[in-house]
């Protein structure tokens, strides 16, 4: 097949390699010059495990291409992914200025039928909102559907080949059979192709991340309970996870959840209920967990040591990505936590695998970067541990305690053994531990 994908950003740059991977030829479209002359020379502009090298590939076999010319890649396809961002606005909703602006671009390319993908997570509704654009400026026959992406940062790669199910969006029985046809390649082990009405498709990307950060806020309130009534939070979670009804997944203790997904689309999802007329609840309170929960490390520093002890004072941070495996630092608990230190006249050294650019752009001088993680608690007092990198498992414990001039780990996801620690003579704190 021939396909657009308009936007290459995390979503659309990794659709669009995966399409071209599966045999399909694939223009992806960007109107940041800068940004596409970086693609044509080979240069990925995130960092996601295995995406550098299936682009690599498909751009030297032919099967994927960049442009800045929308039109040209429109006339040139069949379905067209829109895959630009929905920045959240303000009061939470999401903004679909650059939706309906490209959807404007396409119907005004458009020479005959054409396939619209809406791949962006946008709130109910916008379907339709798209499809009254292209149809103001286009006599021409053409579809509207939604495909909601449902990509883990870190693991994108395989979720896109390998999905758990995909879902369509559309009352349209052919663009639904043109979906299918696309999407076959990656369901072969059986997993479903899900069809469903348009706001039904919407509402599930929603739902969907919102359910997730339920989890995750349920598990960091349960974490501060066990604190205060002497519980171990890894027991109970072990005891709750076995009940199949609840299982494992996202049911870590931390210091609050991050991305570019969980924190914009639980507040968007608040903004179209509250537009429709309903109050949800339960996800009000998932935010305002996940909002108290980011300071709690913050907390554990200025408790130990005095809350008019700290400036002066230099902590190593390890972590600065919102998860591993990517360089994604947007709503990350780390950046609440060097706030905090800074604000409180303490200084900051930082250690990333793949964030430390990312840093330099929210931070510039203002705090020490380290390529390397011992390097980051030379001479610190206290060691806080903010995204659980393979890399910082296992360190050397008596070169870590060597190195800091107190023994002093705040270990905002649980990575070390307390037991282990505090026998070579450190002071431990974990999340949701007595």
């Amino acid at each position: 097949m021939k396909i657009a994908v308009i936007g290459t950003g995390y979503v659309g740059l990794v659709a669009g390699t995966c399409f071209a991977e599966s045999g399909n030829t694939v223009i992806c479209v960007d109107n940041d010059e800068k940004k596409v002359r970086a693609l044509l020379d080979g240069k990925i502009p995130i960092y996601e495990p295995g995406l550098d090298e299936l682009v690599k590939r498909n751009v030297s076999e032919e099967r994927l291409f960049f442009s800045m010319d929308l039109a040209d890649a429109v006339r040139k396809s069949t379905i067209v992914f829109v895959a630009v961002g929905t920045p959240q606005g303000e009061d939470g909703s999401a903004d679909l200025r650059h939706v309906l602006g490209v959807a404007n671009e396409i119907g005004k390319a458009m020479d005959g039928y054409r396939a619209i993908v809406i791949k962006s997570t946008v709130p109910v509704g916008t379907n339709k909102k798209v499809r009254d654009v292209i149809a103001a400026v286009t006599t021409q026959v053409f579809d509207v559907v939604s495909n909601p992406e449902f990509l883990k940062e870190g693991a994108a790669i395989e979720d896109f080949m390998k999905p758990d199910r995909v879902v369509i969006g559309t009352s349209e029985p052919r663009v639904a059979e043109i979906m299918k046809e696309l999407y076959q390649p990656f369901v072969r082990t059986g997993k479903p192709i899900m069809v469903m009405d348009e706001a039904s498709a919407e509402l599930t990307k929603y739902a969907a991340n919102a359910m997730l950060a339920t989890r995750i806020s349920f598990m960091n309130e349960i974490a501060n309970l066990c604190e205060r009534v002497g519980a171990d939070v890894n027991r109970v979670r072990e005891g709750m996870g076995s009940d199949s009804r609840i299982g494992f997944p996202f049911l870590f203790p931390g210091v609050g959840y991050g991305g570019s997904c969980f924190p914009k689309d639980v507040q968007a999802l608040v903004r179209t209920a509250a537009e429709f007329g309903y109050e949800t609840k339960i996800v009000n309170a998932v935010e305002s967990v996940n909002r108290d929960q980011k300071r709690v490390l913050f907390e554990k520093v200025k408790k130990h040591f005095g809350e008019k002890n700290l400036k002066g004072k230099t902590f190593a941070v390890w972590g600065l990505a919102f998860k591993p495996r990517t360089d994604d630092m947007r709503e990350a608990p780390s950046i609440t936590l060097i706030d905090s230190l800074l604000a409180a006249g303490a200084k900051v050294r930082a250690s990333d695998p793949e964030a430390i650019d990312m840093a330099w752009r929210l931070y510039g001088d203002k705090i020490t970067y380290c390529h390397k993680n011992y390097e980051a608690c030379e001479g610190a007092d206290a060691l806080v541990i903010v995204t659980e990198w393979n890399e910082f498992r296992r360190p050397d414990f008596d070169k870590l305690k060597s190195l800091l001039k107190n023994p002093v780990v705040f270990d905002g996801r649980n990575i070390f053994e307390p037991k282990r620690l505090r026998s070579m003579g450190f002071t431990y704190y974990g999340i949701g531990m007595p």
